[in-house]
This record gives C-alpha cells, sequence and structure tokens, in this order.
C-alpha cells in the first residue's frame, strides 16, 4: 500500500498542514450550522446509530473529499478526527445531557 496522506509524504512542510487543518476545522463548524442541536451521551453512547456517530462519518467522508478538491491535500484519518474534535468543542449545536 503507497503512503498518500501529505502530513506523511511531507512531514516538514507545517505551514500547509496547519493551513488545513485551520480551514478543515471551520469547514466542520460551518456543516455543523446545517444540523439542529445535537445530543452528545445519552442512553447509549455506542450506539452507532445515534445521530451524532452518523453526522461523524458523512462528515469525515465529505471532510476528506472537501480537503483533496479544494487543496489537492489527502488529510489522514488522524487530522481528519482532529479537526472535527476540535471543531466540536468550539460549536455551539452540542448539547451534553446531564450523566447520572
Amino acid at each position: 500500500m503507497a503512503i498518500r496522506y501529505n502530513l506523511w509524504i511531507d512531514p516538514d512542510n507545517v505551514a500547509q498542514h496547519r493551513a488545513v487543518e485551520a480551514d478543515l476545522e471551520r469547514y466542520f463548524i460551518e456543516r455543523f450550522a446545517d444540523y439542529p442541536h445535537i445530543r452528545l451521551f445519552g442512553a447509549d453512547p455506542y450506539d452507532y446509530d445515534a445521530p451524532f456517530n452518523r453526522l461523524y462519518d458523512v462528515l469525515m467522508a465529505r471532510a476528506a473529499e472537501y480537503s483533496e478538491r479544494t487543496w489537492c491535500y489527502v488529510a489522514s484519518p488522524e487530522q481528519l478526527n482532529r479537526c472535527f474534535f476540535r471543531a466540536v468543542g468550539r460549536s455551539t449545536k452540542f448539547v451534553q445531557d446531564d450523566r447520572p
């Protein structure tokens, strides 16, 4: 299997990696605006059909495509995941249920 992630191919290009990651974080926050408030946790946080989990899968795939199309940059799964959860932390769209 060939290495295709830009971060792995050119790890010293820190400026490009940071620019793409900042843009991906903005991308996720903009996409969250398309959805009503989303509850985190709940009866079963491991319910893969829960709205948050479905949203995660869809947005990760879309962000990967966006990155390749816009930046000609193949983001690693770790970069996508980190940017997604940074955006979740900054967004007001997520409501956390109280844990018992």
